[in-house]
C-alpha cells in the first residue's frame, strides 16, 4: 500500500512538471511572437528600432546599477540615430519639399495657359498633384527611419477601411465631387439655380460647391445633395432670355403695347445680336391682357441687373404711352339698405325707393333719431 501511495505522488510530480514545461512553452512562443511582430514593424537593425534596442540595454544597465554605462549607451544610440537616421530623413523631406514647390509651380503656369481646362479640374489636379508628392515624401522618410513600409502601409489600409466606414458621408461627398469636376454640369463663374438657391459659383471643391448668391452670402452646398439634385444652369447656353412679364386693360391694342416695349430695346449692345426681341401675348387674365418682353443676353452674368432695369422701363414706356396698367378691383352692392335711408351716406334728401318700402303687415321702421334727440335724452336722465 505504501509503494502504491509512492507511485501516485511520483506521477502527480511528473504531470506537474509537465504543465509547467508547457506553460515555459506557451510563454517563448508568446515572446517569439512579440519580437516577430515588433520585427516585422521596425527594423531593429537601423533607425528607431536599433535606438530602441539600446534604449532596452541602457535600461537594463540602470537596473543593475551602472547608470555611467547606461548614459553612455544612451548618448551613442541617439549620436548614431541622428547621424545614420535623423539627418538623411531630413534631407530626404527638404528635397520633397522642393520637388513639391516646382511642381505646384509648373503645373499652375500650364494650367493656366490652356483655356480647355475649367478652374475646378485645376484645383483637382493641383491637390491631386501635391497629394502624390507628400505620399511619396512620408513613405521615403519613414523607410529612412527604420520603419518597415510593408507593416506601415497595411496599418494604413486597415484604417482606411474603418474611417471610411465611420465617415460615409464625407467619402459621398468626395466621390461627387470628382464627379461634378470630371462630367463638369458647371464651372467657376457661372450661375446656376439649386435648392432655392440661385447665385454664382465661386468655388468647386471634393466636399463641396459654393456659391454667392445674390444677397453677397456664400451657400456652401455638400456635393452629394448638388449632384443628386436638379441643376439649372444659367450660363452654360451663353445666350440666355430673361423674361419681363406686364398686362394691359383689355381696352387697350397689344399692337400698341408691343411697339412700345420694343422701342426701348434698339440700340442695346447688352443685347444677343442673333436673337430679336419680342413682345407677345401669353393669357387672358381676371382683369388684364397677359403679355411679356422676352430678351436675350450677350452675357448672362448681366441676367439680374438687366431683368431688374427693363421692368422700370416697360412700366415707363406704357405710362408715357398711355396705356392704362389694370390693377384689382372691388366693387361692393348692398341690397335693401334701409338702415342708411336719410343718412349722410345716401346723401341729403334722400327718397327710399320702391324696393325699400316697409311690406304690408310688417312694423314701421323706427324713426330716425338726430343729435337733439340724444342731447334731449341725456338731459332727462340726469
Amino acid at each position: 500500500m505504501q509503494l502504491d501511495l509512492d507511485s501516485f505522488t511520483l506521477d502527480s510530480l511528473r504531470l506537474d512538471s509537465l504543465r509547467v514545461d508547457s506553460l515555459r512553452a506557451d510563454s517563448l512562443r508568446a515572446d517569439s511572437a512579440s519580437i516577430a511582430a515588433d520585427s516585422s514593424v521596425v527594423d531593429a537593425t537601423r533607425g528607431a528600432g536599433a535606438l530602441a534596442t539600446e534604449a532596452e540595454r541602457a535600461a537594463d544597465a540602470v537596473t543593475e546599477g551602472q547608470f555611467s554605462e547606461a548614459g553612455g549607451i544612451i548618448a551613442d544610440a541617439l549620436g548614431e540615430f541622428v547621424l545614420t537616421s535623423l539627418l538623411p530623413a531630413l534631407v530626404v523631406a527638404s528635397i520633397f519639399w522642393v520637388i513639391l514647390r516646382v511642381t505646384q509651380r509648373v503645373l499652375r503656369g500650364a494650367l493656366g495657359r490652356s483655356s480647355r481646362i475649367d478652374a475646378g479640374v485645376q484645383q483637382l489636379l493641383l491637390r491631386l498633384a501635391r497629394v502624390v508628392v507628400i505620399a511619396f515624401a512620408t513613405v521615403t522618410v519613414v523607410d529612412q527611419l527604420g520603419i518597415n513600409i510593408t507593416a506601415f502601409v497595411a496599418g494604413l489600409g486597415i484604417a482606411g477601411i474603418a474611417i471610411g466606414f465611420a465617415a460615409q458621408d464625407t467619402v459621398q461627398n468626395l466621390i461627387a465631387g470628382v464627379t461634378i469636376l470630371l462630367d463638369r454640369p458647371f464651372q467657376v463663374g457661372d450661375n446656376i439655380e439649386l435648392h432655392d438657391t440661385f447665385g454664382t459659383v465661386e468655388e468647386i471643391t471634393l466636399r463641396t460647391t459654393r456659391v454667392r448668391t445674390l444677397d453677397n452670402q456664400m451657400a456652401i452646398l455638400p456635393n452629394a445633395s448638388v449632384i443628386s439634385n436638379k441643376i439649372m444652369n444659367h450660363s452654360m447656353l451663353r445666350a440666355l432670355r430673361i423674361i419681363v412679364p406686364f398686362g394691359i386693360a383689355y381696352k387697350e391694342s397689344p399692337e400698341a403695347a408691343r411697339q412700345a416695349v420694343l422701342s426701348l430695346t434698339q440700340g442695346d449692345g447688352r443685347l444677343h445680336p442673333d436673337y430679336d426681341s419680342q413682345a407677345v401675348v401669353t393669357g387672358l387674365g381676371d382683369s388684364s391682357v397677359d403679355m411679356e418682353l422676352r430678351l436675350h443676353l450677350r452675357d448672362p452674368k448681366l441676367e439680374v441687373p438687366i431683368k431688374l432695369e427693363y421692368q422700370e422701363k416697360v412700366f415707363e414706356a406704357l405710362r408715357q404711352a398711355d396705356i392704362e396698367i389694370p390693377f384689382p378691383h372691388l366693387q361692393l352692392f348692398i341690397d335693401e339698405a334701409r338702415a342708411f335711408q336719410n343718412s349722410r351716406l345716401l346723401g341729403p334728401g334722400s327718397e327710399p325707393t320702391p324696393q325699400d318700402q316697409p311690406l304690408p303687415g310688417s312694423a314701421p321702421p323706427p324713426p330716425s333719431r338726430t343729435s337733439s334727440d340724444l342731447e334731449d335724452e341725456r338731459s332727462s336722465e340726469r
